[in-house]
């Protein structure tokens, strides 16, 4: 019976090693440092008692430690998520109140249960359904937009101006209404936060640590300031707004009440949370997979993510996801299983039944700062630059990704970044890259004109087709044939070298029997050259080959040999 049971558990935890307790110990304690200002952070972020914050770090933890594929990612509330479950749930219910609270258990559940079946049915792909570039602008648009949803709390002012812009443009125009004591502290923490990112660690490296650890030591500073705002508040008796009593205790455990149209109005958001927060933490684990060597499964971490947001659900949390933030602590702090993860639910409980008293005088001040540090962090400069050199198209899909966030909200920018990904990956496959080549003297090898020293015939005309053929790219392609043939009027074979064609649709097939017939009335034989075995089956199942005017040679060489001399 007992060895029924050891084959249930998770390979690396019937493997485990003594000599890997202790750094999986080390990172779970500082994971734990850090979860808890951002748990608090980010349920605020999302219109939740802070406390329920911390609910959403415990059973997660949990449930992807024994499902998951990758050692270190920490699974929680994250500020993307929390920005989007406040979008979802604003015009539904009164923020804080116990529908939304229900609300957000509802939707953490409903965005699990998608994750879970996803997985079962093996959608991994569904990590590629954003281009990178659209990825970034969408985060870099919630970026924003989170900074500015807090700056109301750090600077003190009151704005009803709704959200984005109009709240930035009343905020500068209420300034003179800020809170001073409470500006003072939320930009003061906000200063050491940022100096600590930037400062903190080439400043503990000068003074003998070694550089990953100093680095380490500076991504804990977010507790640091909660302890010291906490004891400044406490010990001056500050007149500053703080996030009052927490409950004590560990969260209780239950499915959120739930009807029909309340479903239906989450659905599609849950859609999209799950799908935005499957992608990043997809790409977190990829980062973050050399600390610890592992092959990240996109069907685990679906299930994982599924069943990690069906815990939160459970105990009444909200959607959650990978962080980078605590996984790059858990990882650089030693963590090489997820028991780390196992530890850090231990960790969270144990501030749970015993430390949420300490939390309650925490200056909500301090915890805009800490939501804007993070923040700032995911607004991805470098990414827009690379691709503005690189490739323009896709610079422009992330520009009209951000555009899209920042001026129309959350939903509609996750909609414009789907359409440009597809926009994009489409005008790039209708403008294929055509090639006319020629054989490199002493070789059997066919390079472009334009770059290589090569042998042509005058009577001979070698196109290589750099892209499959189907509807949105065939009246391109007619028309640069017919381009080039202009350009060789004593062309009397045309050779199409299609190693690089892996379909061809039936409007690219009317195209080629549309060519042939052309073709043929011209006095130009319509030859094919190294077409894939797959695609050829293909063509054989048409009458295309039977109705070609010339022949389908296994390499452009050998087509050069029969039709040089011709």
């Amino acid at each position: 019976m007992l060895s029924a049971f050891s084959r249930r558990l998770p390979d690396w935890l019937r493997h485990y090693r003594r000599d890997l307790f202790a750094g999986d110990l080390l990172a779970a304690l500082m994971t734990v440092m850090l979860a808890v200002p951002q748990g608090l952070a980010y349920a605020a972020l999302a219109g939740l008692p802070p406390h329920v914050g911390l609910y959403a770090s415990l059973l997660p933890l949990v449930a992807y430690a024994l499902l998951g594929s990758s050692p270190v990612l920490s699974v929680g509330p994250v500020a993307l998520l929390g920005l989007m479950t406040a979008s979802a749930l604003a015009p539904l219910a009164a923020p804080g109140s116990p529908e939304y609270l229900a609300a957000a258990a509802l939707l953490a559940l409903l965005s699990g249960l998608m994750l879970l079946l996803f997985g079962l049915l093996r959608l991994g792909a569904l990590s590629q359904l954003l281009s990178h570039p659209v990825i970034s602008g969408f985060v870099s648009g919630a970026a924003i937009l989170i900074i500015i949803g807090q700056l109301q709390a750090l600077l003190g002012i009151r704005s009803d101006a709704g959200a984005g812009a109009l709240m930035l443009l009343d905020i500068a125009g209420h300034l003179h209404q800020l809170a001073p004591l409470t500006a003072s502290l939320g930009l003061g923490a906000l200063l050491v936060l940022i100096l600590s990112r930037s400062l903190l660690p080439r400043l503990l490296h000068r003074l003998g640590l070694p550089a990953n650890r100093a680095a380490l030591l500076a991504r804990l500073m977010p507790m640091l300031l909660v302890v010291a705002s906490i004891l400044l508040v406490q010990s001056f008796s500050l007149p500053v707004a703080v996030i009052g009593a927490l409950p004590g205790g560990l969260p209780p455990l239950g499915l959120p009440a739930a009807d029909w149209p309340l479903v239906r109005a989450l659905l599609l958001p849950a859609l999209m949370i799950g799908l935005i927060g499957f992608v990043e933490s997809i790409s977190i684990a990829q980062r973050l997979a050399s600390y610890a060597p592992s092959r990240v499964n996109p069907d685990a971490e679906l299930r994982a993510l599924g069943a990690a947001n069906i815990a939160s659900a459970v105990s009444y949390g909200m959607p959650v996801a990978g962080s980078f933030a605590r996984s790059i602590v858990n990882a650089e702090g030693g963590a090489r299983t997820p028991l780390s993860g196992l530890l850090g639910a231990l960790g969270l409980a144990c501030v749970l039944l015993w430390f949420t008293t300490l939390l309650r005088a925490l200056p909500l001040a301090v915890l805009a700062a800490i939501i804007i540090s993070a923040a700032s962090a995911l607004i991805d400069l470098r990414t827009l630059r690379r691709a503005w050199r690189y490739d323009r198209a896709d610079a422009y899909a992330l520009l009209g990704t951000l555009g899209g966030v920042l001026v129309f909200g959350i939903e509609a920018g996750i909609a414009i970044g789907i359409g440009l990904s597809l926009a994009t990956l489409i005008w790039h496959a209708s403008r294929p890259h055509i090639a006319v080549v020629g054989r490199v003297p002493g070789t059997e090898h066919f390079r472009n004109v334009q770059r290589h020293e090569v042998k042509t015939h005058d009577n001979v005309l070698c196109l290589r087709i750099d892209e499959s053929l189907f509807f949105g790219n065939v009246r391109a392609v007619e028309a640069r044939i017919m381009k080039e043939l202009k350009r060789h009027p004593n062309v009397r074979h045309l050779v199409l070298i299609m190693s690089s064609v892996s379909r061809i649709d039936s409007t690219a097939l009317d195209m080629l029997h549309q060519l042939n017939s052309d073709l043929r009335q011209r006095d130009i034989q319509l030859h094919l050259a190294e077409v894939k075995g797959f695609v050829l089956d293909q063509l054989q199942q048409a009458d295309l080959l039977e109705q070609l005017s010339g022949e389908v040679y296994l390499t452009a060489f050998e087509a050069e040999v029969h039709l040089g001399g011709k």
